[in-house]
């Protein structure tokens, strides 16, 4: 993939906002337990962040998905992991399906807004008994009349205290598993919905996170997204886009980790030198600035090959997996450096290390992307990648 100056300019122009809107509020927010997802998104979304890769006619840009990576590379300048998630919900995982299937009427209704920074959205796929197995999910949307009637629960929701609106994958025949579901929109003040309490974490602080159940919802069945029962081939189709926006969202924060470490380790005195004179620490950090660049470089290929009309399940699952194991190993090596000050809540290193620990566990875990690999290598006794 190769950077233009119109990549270079995004960056530019999105780190200048983060300066000035995100970063001074990060630390008032992540004590805050949340961030005022509304005002932030409408501010972005006045600034053309929140569409770059949407369709013109409802108000995005009409880019192709580089930009998406390179946003979503830009956003790792915040100095928290929550914030670009709960972002990158509302731009490549609530989103892409609705944009790419729905029809003309939803988007209008549901797609401009959230580009516009008006609404928030959330995923609803997981569950407590359905997380990385989405074939397992429970969730029912059964025909009355003009209607879907919901039922179930949904877990883990990223920005669904806040979100106006949920793109909820359900059950809605009793078919096979990958062929009875449907992608719904479903407005979140609907009657039977209800949040049924803020889920605690060990990091993503700023990210509201929630358990959602579904008593007798009622939505218009004209709320689904394309074809009726192809809801998980479309789940699919943006979980290639939602990984490749995990690997690239990595990228600057795991340089951050780094270049933090590398000013601590060279101001920090201890027996007689600096710690950035041992040769072990030394080494130790141009081998994971090595492995972060090996992560960027299968990101890059996987984002030119998706752009080119690739299927790309592959690179992508190699990619997040890659992700989320340099953001469990880089943070905590970074940490052992600074001693005592890594141990501390407020050190950035610190939050990186306990933000970061998400990444082997959401959007598919580790070992879910294990599996795909597998089988895309013809070595795993399933058939389907997912």
């Amino acid at each position: 993939m190769q950077f233009t100056q119109e990549h270079q300019e995004l960056q530019r122009s999105l780190k200048r906002f983060i300066d000035t809107e995100i970063n001074p509020h990060v630390d008032e927010w992540e004590e805050a337990g949340i961030f005022p997802a509304h005002q932030v998104f409408r501010k972005m979304g006045e600034l053309g962040f929140l569409g770059l890769c949407k369709p013109a006619e409802y108000g995005g840009l009409g880019l192709d998905y580089s930009y998406s990576v390179v946003m979503a590379e830009a956003l790792g300048h915040i100095h928290c992991g929550g914030i670009p998630m709960a972002i990158g919900v509302q731009t490549d995982m609530c989103t892409p399906a609705l944009a790419r299937f729905g029809s003309d009427a939803l988007r209008r209704e549901f797609l401009a807004p959230a580009i516009a920074g008006e609404t928030v959205g959330c995923i609803g796929v997981s569950e407590a008994s359905g997380g990385s197995d989405v074939a397992a999910i429970r969730t029912t949307a059964r025909k009355d009349g003009g209607d879907y009637v919901i039922n179930g629960s949904k877990m883990w929701i990223t920005n669904s205290l806040q979100a106006d609106w949920i793109c909820l994958l359900a059950n809605t025949s009793e078919g096979a598993p990958h062929r009875n579901k449907t992608l719904i929109i479903v407005p979140m003040k609907t009657k039977g919905v209800s949040i049924a309490k803020k889920i605690r974490k060990i990091g993503m602080n700023s990210s509201d996170t929630g358990l959602i159940y579904f008593d007798d919802v009622r939505v218009p069945q004209h709320h689904a997204i394309g074809e009726e029962g192809m809801g998980f081939t479309y789940q699919m189709m943006q979980f290639q886009e939602e990984r490749l926006w995990c690997a690239a969202n990595a990228l600057q924060s795991l340089t951050n980790c780094i270049d933090w470490t590398v000013e601590w380790a060279r101001e920090r005195q201890m027996f007689g030198g600096r710690l950035l004179d041992n040769q072990y620490v030394y080494f130790r950090l141009a081998e994971l600035k090595t492995e972060v660049e090996s992560l960027r470089a299968l990101t890059y290929r996987a984002c030119e090959l998706y752009v080119g009309g690739q299927d790309v399940t592959e690179l992508a699952s190699m990619a997040k997996l890659k992700a989320g194991r340099l953001l469990r190993i880089v943070p905590d090596a970074c940490l052992q450096f600074w001693g005592g000050m890594g141990y501390t809540w407020e050190n950035l290193v610190s939050r990186t290390f306990r933000d970061g620990r998400l990444g082997s566990i959401g959007g598919g875990a580790d070992e879910v992307m294990l599996g795909i690999i597998a089988k895309t290598m013809g070595i795993h006794p399933g058939k389907q990648a997912r």
